[in-house]
């Protein structure tokens, strides 16, 4: 099953994704499949904040682990709204979520 994701990219335009629940993917992985230009130099270990992003309307996202916390402690850009596209497994209860790419350091 797919569902619907809207990220705002670094210009301001808002990309309509189609994300499948069933392949395992996450945020970062997505906005890779589609080109948008999300680096994810670490390869999702949550350890370069390339990913990124700003979480902006009330989606249930899962809880931030301890190695998010710390990478976004000392990453550049961040906001109360802040989360690594490479934390957020993409899941049903993602539906109709929107975010905004992080800008580039």
């Amino acid at each position: 099953m797919d569902i619907l994701i809207k990220i705002k990219d670094r210009e301001g335009v808002i990309h309509e994704l189609q994300a499948p629940t069933d392949m395992a993917m996450n945020i970062m992985e997505l906005c890779k499949a589609y080109e948008l230009p999300v680096e994810g130099t670490c390869g999702g270990m949550a350890m370069c904040a390339s990913c990124q992003c700003y979480v902006l309307n009330d989606v249930s996202l899962p809880e931030m682990g301890e190695d998010e916390e710390a990478m976004l402690s000392e990453a550049f850009y961040v906001k109360p709204n802040s989360r690594l596209g490479c934390q957020i497994p993409i899941t049903e209860s993602l539906e109709g979520l929107e975010l905004e790419l992080a800008p580039e350091y």
